[in-house]
């Protein structure tokens, strides 16, 4: 009687097949696009797809100035540090 093997196979630095991915954000709204690299550089969309090793590709991102922010985000949201002072952060809003 023949037997089947079913051995998972993972994939690992020699094996791993990187490409170099080119994305224009111009006009695209910023959670999104950022979803759509996260899940190119993690690899996810592939078959050969292991959690534990680096086996996503190289994202390079141009016209990142010209990303559209949905709402009021441009003006109203405050990113706070902890290692900025208070009276700073009226500061940032308006350098952003």
């Amino acid at each position: 009687m023949d037997q089947v093997s079913y051995k998972t196979t993972y994939v690992n630095k020699a094996t791993t097949q990187k490409e170099w991915v080119l994305i224009d954000a111009e006009n695209q709204v910023l959670g999104r696009l950022a979803a759509k690299v996260a899940k190119l550089l993690r690899g996810k969309y592939k078959p050969s797809f292991t959690p534990f090793e680096d086996c996503g590709d190289n994202v390079i991102i141009i016209n990142a100035e010209k990303i559209v922010l949905t709402g009021n985000k441009l003006t109203d949201k405050v990113y706070v540090t902890p290692d900025i002072p208070e009276d700073s952060v009226t500061l940032l809003r308006l350098l952003y």
